[in-house]
């Protein structure tokens, strides 16, 4: 999931394909957005810096925010960004 050396160009498509795959419709809440997007991303390769930025920014949302379906997708993800930090070496 986590990569150090800088990867090619990808094709364009796979950008616009994401994207379908992350609810759009006005119902869908900002933790099922980004759940969806996890779930499209996971072998994505990400360098470790960025998830190390995504952990502190949402560490932050937990500590924060009062909704608490919010605070579980939050802290899920950060567990998820550990664990793959953890796997990168």
């Amino acid at each position: 999931m986590t990569t150090a050396a800088a990867q090619p160009p990808r094709d364009r498509a796979l950008g616009r394909g994401i994207t379908t795959l992350i609810p759009q419709a006005a119902t869908a809440t900002p933790a099922e957005q980004a759940a969806a997007v996890l779930t499209a991303m996971q072998s994505v390769p990400v360098r470790v810096g960025i998830l190390q930025a995504a952990v502190v920014l949402l560490e932050e949302r937990v500590r924060a925010t009062q909704d608490e379906a919010e605070r579980a997708a939050a802290a899920t993800t950060v567990a998820m960004l550990r664990s793959a930090i953890g796997r990168a070496g």
